[in-house]
């Protein structure tokens, strides 16, 4: 009670007093338990979101996915962007547990951060991850990386496709490596197979520059499969600005099958990632988790949704005739 009277600054109390608890609050880091709390007060659940995702396809059908869940279970989501640029500062992540959070949502590629992890745990909130590989005592929600990747490099190269190109994502997350695996898992099971690697960090821009390294190539490879759709419509592009054919002169393949894969000419082969409902399995285990008691909570981990292969124009099996690039002059 004494607690609780120097938290929400009820008078009738010495300052030394206060002072005390005050400075064991902090050095405990300690948050009042807006579950318990709501249990009393009938508040709403509130669920902080974290995002630093610059793909707006993505993002849109993750913010989709979550608004639903949380509409459904009469839950608040409070968002904090994060800078691209830096980490968010221990202040902006204290003040953001402070203003009453149950729990806590992360986006890639924020999952994958041991230090924000860390400072979560530390605090004792309940946290949930899309696209990131299972830490401890956090909620992973993802599909299985590798498989989907070697799936569709299978595809390619079962369709003849021998000088294959790949680009890899974001280096600082989990399922990049997981998709380069798959990838070079699909390799060798073929003979004779030409494989060329580029580096890009999911960005439209970062695909634009690996598809020039990729076709520059002599002899260049007759697909690429990029490992997000916004790097595959980059290689579209440069495709086109060559007046290569797709996927007739080379073929181009994507991941996560957003809004980006139709709305270019031809529209993408891609993995189907089901972004939205990651989302909203995440806050649903993460609200589970929240307004369950510790010894009857269900299992932390891993927890895995199902992917396709959406098979669309953009892939074709080699021309290798035509498959070299003109050189276009002027």
């Amino acid at each position: 009670m004494t607690v609780s009277r120097a938290i929400n600054g009820r008078a009738g109390m010495r300052p030394d007093t206060r002072a005390a608890i005050m400075a064991a609050i902090e050095a405990l880091a300690y948050k009042p338990n807006a579950a318990a709390r709501s249990l009393v007060t009938s508040a709403e659940l509130r669920i902080g979101l974290i995002y630093a995702n610059p793909r707006a396809a993505f993002m849109s059908e993750f913010l989709m996915g979550a608004f639903e869940e949380a509409a459904s279970r009469g839950a608040r989501l409070i968002i904090l962007p994060a800078p691209r640029d830096r980490a968010l500062s221990p202040k902006a992540l204290k003040d953001f547990i402070a203003s009453g959070l149950s729990g806590v949502l992360l986006t890639p590629p924020l999952g994958d951060s041991p230090g924000l992890l860390r400072f979560f745990a530390d605090a004792h909130l309940p946290t949930a991850t899309i696209g990131a590989y299972p830490a401890e005592s956090t909620i992973s929600v993802r599909i299985n990386d590798r498989q989907a990747a070697y799936e569709m490099s299978h595809h390619l190269l079962s369709l003849g496709h021998r000088r294959i190109g790949f680009i890899i994502g974001n280096p600082d997350q989990a399922a990049s490596a997981e998709r380069m695996a798959g990838f070079f898992a699909a390799v060798r099971e073929f003979d004779n197979v030409e494989a060329s690697v580029v580096q890009g960090d999911f960005s439209f821009a970062s695909g634009l520059a690996a598809a020039e390294q990729l076709l520059d190539r002599d002899p260049p490879p007759t697909a690429i499969f990029a490992s997000n759709d916004d790097m595959a419509a980059a290689v579209v592009s440069v495709a086109h600005r060559r007046h290569l054919d797709v996927p007739q002169q080379l073929t181009v393949a994507g991941f996560d099958d957003t809004m980006t894969a139709v709305t270019l000419w031809p529209p993408l082969t891609t993995v189907h990632q089901p972004v939205r409902q990651l989302a909203a399995e995440a806050l649903r285990l993460l609200a589970e988790q929240v307004s369950t008691p510790a010894d009857q909570a269900g299992p932390l981990g891993d927890h895995l949704l199902d992917h396709t292969i959406v098979h669309r124009q953009s892939v074709a099996p080699p021309d290798y005739a035509g498959s070299l690039p003109k050189v276009v002059t002027g």
